[in-house]
């Protein structure tokens, strides 16, 4: 289960590639849609991968992520 979700603001992204090299999970990639300015945004395509560490946010210059993290389910 993921413990994380990595949210990306399509508009702003310029297809850097630095948070896919950042992800130590492969939750990232570049999407083959396209945003209005030309760029193939990054997609969170494998989701349930994430750990929430926020390497990937870290790493973009143009402060395009946002990672949530998920509290665990109490039982």
């Amino acid at each position: 289960m993921a413990r994380g979700e990595v949210l990306v603001n399509q508009e702003l992204c310029k297809e850097c590639s630095l948070c896919i090299t950042a992800c130590p999970h492969n939750v990232l990639r570049i999407g083959k849609s396209m945003n209005t300015k030309g760029y193939h945004p990054v997609e969170a395509f494998a989701p349930e991968r994430c750990t929430g560490c926020t390497l990937c946010a870290v790493m973009c210059p143009d402060v395009v992520l946002t990672v949530r993290r998920k509290s665990p389910e109490r039982k």
